[in-house]
């Protein structure tokens, strides 16, 4: 019998967790079937944060101090994992190093909340490696994008923890993404993201950030999303997020257009696309045609996979791999104007 494309990622999730892929026990479900949200505590000035490297490795030492002084700036006391300076090959150490430093920081009441140095790759080999029913149990805020994609995802659809789509330690951390961050994550609030709006320097009109709406309206799901490329990768796994009723949120980076095709069709066949709320697409930087490639234009090829689903869609949201970004809560239920180009918080996300 061939399953439904939306049920094809349940059945693997069940056929792995069977095998004894080493899974958490399946956390409480709320009435939607997916876990019961549960929401990390505030971080606070004083409050010691955890600096770890779960993907790529930082080859020199001038880096580390300036997101330690950064973090510091924000108030924060800095613990290095052990394994922090680690590398292999391309790597923050090797696998079992990387995912034990995530581990010990969940484990360790000291610190109120986990931070990755940077992005790159790596975390899809260490996803399976988590201690899920650790981190249930001892819930703190964990952040970062680009490559941490698959963690914060995972984590999330693993024990319910709402996790964060967030600048992480080497980012800039200028006005624009410390505001949203200490809005979210500090402050308790529940914001209205919008891109900046009457930046038009010398232009006539604003030619920067600006929203295009795809399919106008309104919507509410829960958030899931983050780097195309990475959440594409998990398409099958048990640590691919659950879509049905979900606002999609996507970024990408360094791409050619026919590889953003090919990751969209890989999301549309897992079926990840049937059930959406509506898609929040975010900044596709340097996504272009290949040399020598024929090739669509985002535009259509964004056109060709959303539009048909009849859900509210915009394009520009200030997520991705940009200076300014945004701070969005994965597994959080948000609220999406796609006319006006906004995601409301719908209730703070943090105790």
């Amino acid at each position: 019998m061939t399953l439904p494309r939306r049920l094809f990622g349940q059945s693997l999730i069940a056929a792995a967790t069977s095998a004894g892929t080493g899974l958490a026990a399946a956390p409480a479900l709320a009435q939607s079937g997916r876990p019961a949200p549960i929401l990390p505590r505030r971080l606070q000035p004083g409050d010691t944060v955890g600096l770890v490297s779960p993907a790529n490795a930082t080859y020199e030492r001038e880096p580390i101090a300036i997101a330690t002084e950064a973090l510091q700036a924000l108030g924060f006391r800095v613990k290095e994992s052990p394994h922090l300076r680690a590398r292999y090959g391309q790597f923050g150490g090797s696998d079992a190093q990387r995912a034990a430093a995530i581990n010990e920081m969940f484990a360790d009441d000291g610190v109120a909340g986990i931070i990755a140095m940077t992005g790159g790759s790596g975390c899809n080999r260490i996803v399976d490696k988590l201690n899920y029913a650790l981190i249930r149990r001892k819930p703190k805020y964990f952040g970062g994008f680009s490559d941490l994609t698959s963690l914060v995802n995972a984590i999330q659809q693993q024990t319910g923890l709402v996790t964060f789509h967030a600048p992480v330690a080497a980012s800039e951390w200028n006005g624009f993404s410390v505001a949203h961050f200490k809005a979210l994550v500090m402050d308790a609030e529940a914001p209205l993201l919008r891109n900046p709006s009457g930046e038009r320097g010398d232009n006539l009109v604003q030619t920067q950030d600006r929203v295009t709406t795809l399919r106008g309206g309104k919507a509410r799901g829960h958030l899931v999303g983050g780097n195309l490329a990475v959440l594409a990768s998990l398409a099958g796994t048990p640590y691919f997020p659950d879509c049905r009723g979900a606002i999609l949120f996507l970024e990408e980076i360094n791409e050619y257009i026919y590889r953003v095709d090919r990751m969209l069709s890989t999301l549309r066949l897992a079926g990840a696309l049937d059930r959406l709320a509506g898609v929040v697409i975010g900044k596709f930087t340097k996504c272009e045609p290949g040399d020598g490639y024929g090739t669509l234009t985002l535009d259509e090829v964004f056109d060709d996979y959303f539009k048909p689903l009849n859900v509210p869609v915009y394009r520009g949201a200030m997520i991705g791999h940009i200076k300014r970004k945004f701070t969005i809560p994965v597994g959080a239920e948000a609220e999406i104007d796609a006319d006006a180009g906004t995601i409301q918080i719908l209730k703070p996300v943090v105790l």
